[in-house]
C-alpha cells in the first residue's frame, strides 16, 4: 500500500518548490553517484588481462568461477552505463524519451532497481542506494581477485558473488580431481571458526582442503561463538553475522544415517528464499534440531542494514 502511494506521489517541478527534489534532480544526484562514488566506467574488468595471467586456464576450477563473475558483472555494468547515457542524452534533448526509459526513471526516483538492471543481477531485495553500494563492493572482490587469477583469497565473501552455488561446486571438483572421486557423491561440509575474516591467524588450506568463506547471516537465530552452537536468538536481533566458515567437500553420509547435535541449515541469497537457495550448511546444536526447524532458522547472504561485522561475544551483529 505504501509502495503505491510512493508512486503516486508528485514528481513534477511543483515538489522542489516545496524543498523538495524533482524527478530529474534524484535521477542526476544518482548519475553523479554512479560516475563519482562507484566509478563503474573505470573499474570494468578486463578479462583478457586476466586470461593473460592464467597457468592453467581451463582446469583450475576457481579460475572458470572467477571469470564466469567477470563476465557476469561486465554485463550488469555495460547494461547500467548505457541505460543511463541514453537518460543523459534525454535530458539534453537530443534523444526520445522511450516508455522503458520512463520505466527506468521512476525506478531510481523511488530507490528501487530497475528492472532491466534486476535481470542481469544478482537476487536482491535492497533499495537501490544500497544495491548500488552493494554491487561496489561485489566489484570490489573481483578486482582483488584477479590480481592473481591462479589463487583464491584467503577468505571469500560467498554473499558478494553472483553465483556462489558456482564457488562450491569449484570446491568439490578440486577435492574430486585430487581423490579420484565422483562429483555427484559429494556434498559441502561446513565448519564455522572462530575467527572474522580480517583475521591474519587463519591456517593456510592446501589444495582439496576447501575454501574459508564469509558472509552468512544467520535470521531466527544466534550464532553463539564461545560454544560454537546456535542459540536462541537475542531481544530485538533478527540477524546473528557468523565467523569465517571452511567449507570442504567430503563424501556423502550413509542414506538414513543421521548426524547427532546437528541442525541441517538451508542457505539462501535473500530473505525471500525459496528460488534463492543455495545450499545446506551443518551447524552445531545442543537444542535438538526440529527446534530451528519449526522457528524456521535459515542462512541468508544478502541482508540491507546488516553490516559484514563479526565481533565475538554478546555484542556481535
Amino acid at each position: 500500500m505504501f509502495r503505491t502511494l510512493e508512486e503516486l506521489a508528485p514528481k513534477d517541478a511543483a515538489v522542489a518548490g516545496e524543498g523538495g527534489m524533482t524527478k530529474q534532480d534524484k535521477i542526476q544526484e544518482f548519475m553523479r553517484r554512479v560516475s563519482d562514488e562507484t566509478q563503474l566506467d573505470q573499474n570494468k574488468l578486463n578479462i583478457d588481462d586476466i586470461k593473460s595471467k592464467a597457468e592453467d586456464e581451463g582446469k583450475n576450477p576457481f579460475y572458470n568461477v572467477l571469470i564466469q563473475e567477470c563476465e557476469y558483472m561486465n554485463t550488469l555494468i555495460n547494461e547500467i552505463l548505457r541505460s543511463l547515457f541514453e537518460i543523459e542524452l534525454s535530458f539534453k534533448g537530443e534523444l526520445t524519451v522511450t516508455e522503458k526509459m520512463e520505466d527506468l526513471m521512476d525506478s531510481i526516483f523511488l530507490n528501487k532497481v530497475p528492472a532491466t538492471w534486476a535481470k542481469l543481477a544478482f537476487p536482491s531485495t535492497r533499495s537501490l542506494g544500497s544495491w548500488l553500494e552493494n554491487l561496489r563492493q561485489r566489484l570490489d572482490q573481483l578486482n582483488f581477485w584477479k590480481e592473481d587469477p591462479n589463487k583464491v583469497p584467503k577468505v571469500i565473501f560467498l554473499n558478494r558473488l553472483f553465483n556462489p552455488q558456482s564457488f562450491l561446486t569449484a570446491i568439490k571438483q578440486v577435492y574430486s580431481r585430487k581423490n579420484q572421486y565422483e562429483l555427484n557423491k559429494l556434498y559441502i561440509q561446513t565448519e564455522v571458526s572462530k575467527r572474522g575474516h580480517n583475521d591474519s591467524d587463519l591456517p593456510d588450506l592446501k589444495e582439496g582442503q576447501g575454501a574459508y568463506v564469509f558472509g552468512f547471516q544467520l535470521e531466527g537465530a544466534r550464532w553463539e561463538t564461545q560454544t560454537g552452537q546456535v542459540e536462541e536468538s537475542l531481544p530485538k536481533k533478527q540477524f546473528s553475522v557468523m565467523p569465517v566458515v571452511l567449507c570442504r567437500a567430503a563424501p556423502m553420509p550413509l542414506e538414513g544415517k543421521e548426524e547427532k547435535g546437528v541442525y541441517q541449515c538451508p542457505a539462501y541469497k535473500t530473505e525471500q528464499r525459496g528460488a534463492t537457495f543455495v545450499f545446506t550448511a551443518q551447524l552445531k546444536t545442543k537444542q535438538p534440531p526440529a527446534k530451528w526447524v519449526l522457528a524456521g532458522v535459515a542462512i541468508v547472504f544478502d541482508v540491507e542494514g546488516v553490516s559484514d561485522v563479526f565481533q565475538i561475544g554478546k555484542d556481535a551483529i
